[in-house]
C-alpha cells in the first residue's frame, strides 16, 4: 500500500514501539491518529508529527468508536491500523501470599488481547466499507504480540497467554478478511528499548541487551516502526506473525 496521504490509526501512540510507528507512518506520507489512554502523551506526539490526539481505552467499545470517528473525521476513511498499546503486569501463579489475584490476570488479558481484538474488528468494519485501491486492497492491519507467546517465562503467564492470543487471531481474522481485501498480520517483538526497560536499573538493561545474539543490544523502537512500513508495502505479508528479536529465545527466567 501507498501510504502517501492515507489515513492511518496507532494505539498507544503516545510512546515507544507506538510513538515511534506513529512518526514513521507520518514520514511516509500518511495522516497518523495517534490513539493513547494517555491523552496528553497522545497529544504531545500528534503536535510532534502533524497528526490528531484520539485519547482511546482501546477495551472500550464506546471509547474505541469515539476514536475511530474522531480520526474519520479528521483524516477521512482508515487504511491502516497498527495496534500497540498493551500492558505487561507481572505476577507467579503462586506467589508468597498465594494465588495470583485473578484480577491481575484479567486486566492484561482485556488491554492486550480484548483492547487489540476491539480495535481490529471496528477497523475491519470501517476497511470493508471502503473504496478498493490497487490491487483491490482496502486496508492493513497490524498487531503487536510478542515473543513472549513462544518463549513465555516464569512470571509472565498472564502475558505470554495475551500475547499468545493475538497470535492465534492473526491467520483466521487474515483468512476472513481476505475476501475485502484486508490484510492482517503480527509482530512478535523482542527485547525494545521502550518506557518499560528504561525503567530498569542500567546493569540489568545492558545484561538484556547482551542476551540477545545479533545484534546484541535492544531493539530501537525505529526498528520495529520500520517493520510496519514494509508490512505496509509489502502485499504478501498477510496472516503471519513476524519475531522481530535478533534471534532471541528466553530462558524460563
Amino acid at each position: 500500500m501507498d501510504l502517501n496521504g492515507q489515513a492511518a490509526l496507532v494505539t498507544g501512540g503516545g510512546s515507544g514501539l507506538g510513538a515511534a510507528t506513529a512518526e514513521a507512518l507520518a514520514s511516509a506520507g500518511a495522516r497518523v491518529a495517534v490513539a493513547d489512554l494517555n491523552g496528553d502523551a497522545a497529544r504531545a506526539v500528534a503536535a510532534r508529527i502533524g497528526g490528531v490526539a484520539v485519547p482511546c481505552d482501546v477495551a472500550d467499545p464506546d471509547s474505541a468508536e469515539r476514536a475511530f470517528a474522531t480520526a474519520r473525521d479528521a483524516h477521512g476513511v482508515l487504511r491502516v491500523l497498527v495496534n500497540c498499546a498493551g500492558v505487561g503486569t507481572a505476577g507467579r501463579v503462586v506467589g508468597r501470599d498465594g494465588a495470583q489475584p485473578l484480577e491481575s490476570f484479567e486486566k492484561v488479558i482485556r488491554v492486550n488481547l480484548i483492547g487489540s481484538f476491539n480495535m481490529l474488528r471496528l477497523a475491519a468494519a470501517e476497511m470493508s466499507a471502503a473504496e478498493p485501491r490497487e490491487q483491490d486492497e482496502r486496508g492493513v492491519i497490524i498487531n503487536t504480540a510478542s515473543i513472549a507467546a513462544y518463549d513465555g517465562q516464569i512470571g509472565q503467564c498472564a502475558y505470554a497467554a495475551s500475547k499468545a492470543g493475538v497470535v492465534g487471531l492473526t491467520l483466521p481474522a487474515a483468512r476472513e478478511l481476505a475476501r475485502v481485501g484486508v490484510r492482517v498480520v503480527s509482530i512478535a517483538p523482542g527485547l525494545f528499548l521502550t518506557p518499560m526497560l528504561q525503567t530498569v536499573p542500567d546493569d540489568l538493561r545492558k545484561a538484556l541487551g547482551e542476551s540477545v545474539p545479533y545484534p546484541s543490544r535492544l531493539g530501537d523502537p525505529s526498528e520495529f516502526a520500520a517493520l510496519v512500513l514494509h508490512i505496509c508495502a509489502n502485499r504478501m505479508l498477510n496472516g503471519e506473525t513476524i519475531r522481530l528479536d535478533g534471534a532471541l529465545r528466553m530462558a524460563p527466567r
